[in-house]
């Protein structure tokens, strides 16, 4: 990442003894305590919700302001970081303070920029971490989401979407306390894993003391070399029944709420799925298709011979059998009449440990107006899909991601103004 000179909140030049005069503190300085990168700035005397520009020079850039946020309809990128965060505070002044405070610190980061400028000073802790310097903005796109524990922790309850609340248990879950919930998301998608995973530590960092990370995981994808659909572990096209991310209609229809302070924003359902890579290695080529209910090579569901050919769920062969088996997962999720945004990826985190197999499998990422369309596609899926013998749900979570930001505004001033 660069240090660019456009539209910068914090292009001061600081000598060390001029620093050390602002903070008060000599050596012993380093000890600024828990007040994170924010109480550093105000202490060194900068503005802290300066406005930032998005740049119109920066390399690989997607742009943060907009009626949506980023990282919805972006152009899926190759690599996700993804973390659920929990509050260490109760109060909604502190949550306001934090969305105005990270919202100029997320667009340095899209713009390919440190978060705050290096300094000289070797004698207090870097106000960024370093590791994206050098590189470009890799198309990062950063996602904020507050999930159904945080309105009852803010004592808000009455600002809580009605449709926002934790996930039924569905048939095969096994969910692990320690990959489900969380008052807050953020998801950071780049094109380089680097730069992803340093857009989240940064901002964790720079909320010291007001955020703890509950859970995360990091993701890739990869993308035939024409460009196509990216593949999950299982070999198959993941994505394929998208609606289309530059069709307003179907988008409308489909992923943008279109009421209260959430209107033009989403609904996250995050899932980690670990699959049974083994058991699935173990498994027929045929048996394998029956179970997705597509040929693997091209994608096309059976009886088509292309990836995106339109199908009858419902259509039989000349014995009357049906032609996609109706147990399997493409079948049972087209029967069930509802559509999601899908923009998932893989991971392969080592070994279990009680088991020496893969710990791989999707880090599931749906968009919907509503979380009901996702629990209708899981209800039907049920007991029956094919596809349970090979994976197990062991992460949950759904959060509620803000509309877009407009200049001069930041994360989240939709849901405040309906205090």
């Amino acid at each position: 990442m660069t240090a660019s000179n456009d539209e910068k909140w914090m292009n001061k030049k600081i000598s060390r003894r001029d620093m050390l005069k602002l903070s008060g503190i000599g050596v012993a300085g380093v000890a600024i305590g828990a007040s994170g990168l924010g109480g550093i700035m105000k202490v060194m005397g900068y503005d802290v919700f300066e406005p930032v520009a998005d740049s119109t020079t920066a390399r690989n850039k997607v742009d943060f302001y907009g009626k949506h946020q980023s990282g919805i309809i972006t152009p899926v990128q190759t690599n996700i970081y993804f973390a659920a965060l929990d509050v260490l505070f109760t109060s909604k002044k502190e949550l306001q303070e934090l969305f105005k405070q990270w919202t100029p610190l997320v667009v340095r980061l899209m713009n390919g920029e440190l978060m705050v400028d290096l300094t000289t000073n070797t004698r207090v802790p870097t106000g960024d971490t370093g590791e994206a310097a050098g590189l470009d903005a890799s198309n990062l796109s950063i996602t904020i989401g507050v999930g159904p524990s945080l309105f009852e922790k803010l004592g808000i309850q009455h600002l809580k979407p009605e449709e926002l609340k934790d996930l039924p248990h569905f048939p095969k879950d096994q969910l692990q306390k320690e990959f489900t919930g969380g008052d807050l998301c953020i998801q950071a998608c780049a094109d380089d894993p680097q730069v992803a995973f340093h857009a989240v530590r940064n901002l964790v960092r720079a909320a010291s003391g007001k955020v703890e990370i509950k859970w995360s995981q990091a993701g890739f994808n990869s993308f035939p070399a024409g460009g196509g659909t990216p593949r999950n572990l299982f070999a198959f096209k993941d994505g394929t029944g998208n609606p289309s991310i530059t069709d307003d209609k179907d988008l409308n229809k489909v992923v943008w709420v279109d009421k209260g302070w959430l209107k033009g924003g989403s609904y996250l359902v995050a899932r980690k799925v670990q699959m049974h890579l083994e058991t699935w290695d173990r498994t027929s080529y045929k048996e394998q298709e029956a179970t997705f209910g597509r040929y693997r090579d091209s994608g096309a569901p059976f009886g088509k011979k292309k990836e995106f050919d339109d199908f009858d769920v419902e259509a039989k062969d000349s014995n009357g059998e049906y032609i996609m088996p109706d147990t399997s997962h493409v079948h049972l999720a087209r029967k069930s009449g509802a559509h999601i945004l899908r923009r998932s990826y893989s991971y392969a985190s080592g070994v279990m440990t009680n088991t020496g197999a893969h710990d791989a499998g999707l880090m599931f990422i749906s968009f919907q107006k509503d979380p009901a369309q996702f629990i209708t596609i899981q209800n039907s899926l049920g007991r029956i899909d094919k596809m349970n013998e090979y994976i197990t749900h062991r992460g949950s979570a759904v959060f509620a991601c803000f509309p877009g930001v407009s200049k001069g505004s930041y994360i989240g001033e939709a849901l405040f103004n309906a205090l």
